[in-house]
Order: structure tokens, then C-alpha cells, then sequence
């Protein structure tokens, strides 16, 4: 992490205090922290498996219907899938894992066709507008490659990151959102894509083209999305590696829990996620573009920042899941530097909840990006300010742990605005 670049801020006086507790262990923490793990890759399973369930449903008897109740189970599933963000960064399993399921931005002609202002292929992209749905074959890299079927494997083994694009997206979260949603060509004005239910439909219905082929795409993300989550989850039960290599080493897992929480808070989404797409104007630099659900993104983003500290979970089902903690660790060490974190942690997620009480209101993260809006501007500037200021007091966190040399992801639009632009 560079040097902090601060537009205002936010100053916690909301009063937080640590209960006494008795003085938490390494493996106590590190134990509890990899039970939230699994219990939220498990939450992000069943709700994607309830996803597959609604495109089987629309893949079979397209209606509007049917899509809305897809849309729907989209936006279910990326609740605690958000909230699992902050394993990323520490857990190189993780962080190697997570590009098949959330990358973006994404050229999204790759898939499927696009408005005409989209454009065709680039010097940096010569896939950029191939849509595979409508191709029986396309050439790579001089061979020919058979896209007569889509399945799982064509789109995880030869489309995804085809040339060594990260753009070229073809597998995860926001392929499926493409594909239940469509481009929203709204720009800075409010509202989603908005494609037709007719897009799944059969024989003269359809709209488009290649309606069959656009479901078997739909299922083949779909099913694929569900079966990377399991193998996730997997990693974080009992016998799973992801645990096992976390707990094989206590000061290295103590080093990873912190290192996720300052990376995703600050350079991934104060910085890439936020601070960017407003220093750009530009909606296309949105999380989830497609359906307008960023601000959603970013509050659970926040949400799992905050619960990963206090060492707690609460499931999509109402369970609770908690234990000993970050917070534990600090309070037995410097209490003061515990109220300090809760404080900052809950005035992250309140500057993180206006933005999403708003849009939910009716003012979208689309028009909060528009170049002189400043209203919009200072509701995203108050979660990046936030966030921000949190990454402060988990440096604090760091030093009082003796865990010093930790490096936190950064981004050029809060430690080089001027390079954003060359």
C-alpha cells in the first residue's frame, strides 16, 4: 500500500465498545475464521445452486416470468458470495481460484451480440466482438476451434481468457449476468439491461438469433459457476487444503486474515472498484454492470471486511456463525485500538449503506458516476474515504500484531491519480 490519497473525511463518532473477553489463541482465530470461510462458500453454493434451478426453469419454458425469477436468484447468490471477497489477497488458493468466478470488467461481444456503439475487435482485444453464441467455430491463434457445443469445458479451458485476454470473460458471475440481462445501454441515466425473455425463446419467438444456443451457453456458466463454488467450498471443510494451509501456520494465517482485509478495502475496492469509475465517469467501470446491483457489491464487499475483524457470520439461512477473532487479539493488546477499528469498520458500512439506501431509492450507482454530479459523487467518495481510513487503523492492527512487512493491494487512482489518465 502507497501513500493514501484522501478527498475529505470521515471522522467515526459513533460509539463502539469491545465486550470483555477472555485473551483469544492464533488457532482459536484462525479456526473460526476458516469456519466463516466455509459457511460462506457454502451459502454461495446453495444460493447458486438455487440460480442453476432458475435457468433450467427459464432454459425450459421461457417467459418473463421465468427470467425475472433468474435475475432474481442472481442477485440472491451474490450476497454472501460478496461477503466472501476478503479471503481473496491472503489465500493464494483463493486468489488464484477467484477468476473463474467473479473477473471483470468483461468484453461481453465475446459471448453474445452487442449494440452496435460497442465496436468490433481491437489491437488489444481480437476477440472482443467474436460472439461465440452466434459461431459454430472461430479461429485461435491460427487453429480452428470447434464451438458447435458449448459446455462447461469449451468455456473454462478455450474461451476464458482466450489469448491471453484477461477481458475475454467467459466463465463466472457476470457471464451469467450478461446473459440473464443484456447490455445496459443507459450510460449515466438510470437502468439495467433490459433483454428480452424472447432471447430463450423457440422457433419464431425467438429474438436475436441462436436462442438455443444462447441457453445452452446460459447452462453451461451456470452449471460451471456451481461446480467451482463446490470445489471451494470443499477446500474449507475439514480435510479441505485451503484450511489445512492456513492453519498449518499461525502467524502466516494471522498475516493472511489481515492482508485480505487491507487489500480489498483499500487498493481493490476504494481503489479499482470505486475511486476509478468515478475519477472516469464511466458506468462500464461498475462491478456489476449489467443488472445495476454495484452497490449492493460493494456494501457486502464492506460487510465482509467488518465480519472477517469481529469474527462473525450471519448466514444466509439466520444462523450465526462466530468465535474467537481479530478483535479478540486486539482488545488482550490495546484496547483502544479495538474501539478505534469497530468505529471506523461501522462507519465504513454507514457510508457504504447510504450509497446503497439511495440507489435502492431510485438514484443508481449509474448516475451517481456522472461527471458533475456531485451529490453522487460525495456518496461514493464517503464508502472510498472510508474504506480507506479503516486500511489506516488495520496497519495500526498489523504493527501492534509484530506483523510487519504485510503489503496491501494498491491502485493508481488513490496512490497516482495523474497515471489514471496517461
Amino acid at each position: 500500500m502507497k501513500s493514501l490519497f484522501l478527498s475529505g473525511t470521515i471522522l467515526a463518532g459513533l460509539a463502539v465498545t469491545a465486550a470483555p473477553t477472555l485473551a483469544a489463541t492464533k488457532a482459536e482465530v484462525l479456526t473460526n475464521y476458516a469456519n466463516i470461510a466455509e459457511a460462506k462458500f457454502q451459502d454461495s453454493l446453495a444460493t447458486a445452486q438455487t440460480l442453476q434451478a432458475a435457468v433450467d426453469a427459464l432454459i425450459a419454458v421461457p417467459s418473463a416470468e421465468n427470467l425475472t425469477a433468474a435475475r432474481q436468484a442472481w442477485l440472491a447468490a451474490r450476497v454472501p458470495y460478496q461477503q466472501s471477497e476478503v479471503f481473496r489477497f491472503g489465500n493464494a488458493l483463493v486468489d488464484d481460484w477467484e477468476g473463474k468466478v467473479n473477473a471483470w470488467p468483461l468484453d461481453e461481444g465475446l459471448i453474445d451480440y452487442v449494440d452496435a456503439s460497442y465496436g468490433g475487435p481491437s489491437d488489444e482485444n481480437a476477440l472482443a466482438a467474436l460472439n461465440v453464441i452466434a459461431n459454430p467455430s472461430f479461429d485461435l491463434s491460427g487453429k480452428s476451434i470447434d464451438t458447435s457445443e458449448i459446455t462447461p469445458a469449451l468455456l473454462s479451458d478455450t474461451l476464458h481468457e482466450a489469448d491471453g485476454v484477461e477481458a475475454n470473460v467467459a466463465t463466472g458471475y457476470h457471464a451469467v449476468e450478461f446473459l440473464l440481462w443484456g447490455q445496459d445501454l443507459n450510460g449515466t441515466n438510470h437502468g439495467a439491461g433490459a433483454r428480452s425473455w424472447t432471447d430463450y425463446a423457440a422457433g419464431d419467438s425467438c429474438t436475436n438469433g441462436n436462442c438455443d444456443r444462447r441457453g445452452d451457453y446460459l447452462k453451461a456458466a451456470t452449471d460451471l459457476l456451481v461446480s467451482d463454488l463446490e470445489w471451494m467450498a470443499a477446500q474449507w471443510g475439514e480435510t479441505g487444503a485451503a484450511r489445512g494451509t492456513l492453519l498449518s501456520d499461525e502467524a502466516a494465517g494471522i498475516s493472511a486474515m489481515l492482508t485480505g482485509r487491507g487489500s480489498l478495502s483499500y487498493g481493490e475496492q476504494a481503489g479499482e472498484r470505486m475511486r476509478l469509475g468515478l475519477m472516469l465517469n464511466d458506468p462500464e467501470e461498475e462491478h456489476d454492470c449489467f443488472s445495476d446491483n454495484t452497490h449492493n457489491s460493494h456494501y457486502y464487499d464492506g460487510l465482509g471486511v467488518q465480519n472477517v475483524y469481529l469474527g462473525e457470520y450471519v448466514r444466509v439461512n439466520g444462523e450465526l456463525v462466530s468465535g474467537a477473532s481479530l478483535s479478540d487479539m486486539v482488545i488482550a493488546a490495546d484496547p483502544a485500538l479495538d474501539v478505534e477499528m469497530r468505529q471506523k469498520l461501522a462507519a465504513t458500512m454507514q457510508a457504504l449503506g447510504r450509497i446503497k439506501s439511495t440507489a435502492e431509492a431510485g438514484f443508481s450507482y449509474d448516475q451517481m458516476l456522472e461527471q458533475g454530479n456531485a451529490a453522487g459523487e460525495a456518496l461514493i467518495m464517503g464508502g472510498v474515504n472510508g474504506l480507506v481510513d479503516q486500511t489506516q487503523s488495520i496497519e495500526r492492527v498489523v504493527k501492534l500484531l509484530s506483523l510487519n512487512g504485510l503489503e496491501f493491494e494498491g491502485s493508481d487512482s488513490l496512490d497516482n491519480p495523474s497515471a489514471v489518465f496517461e
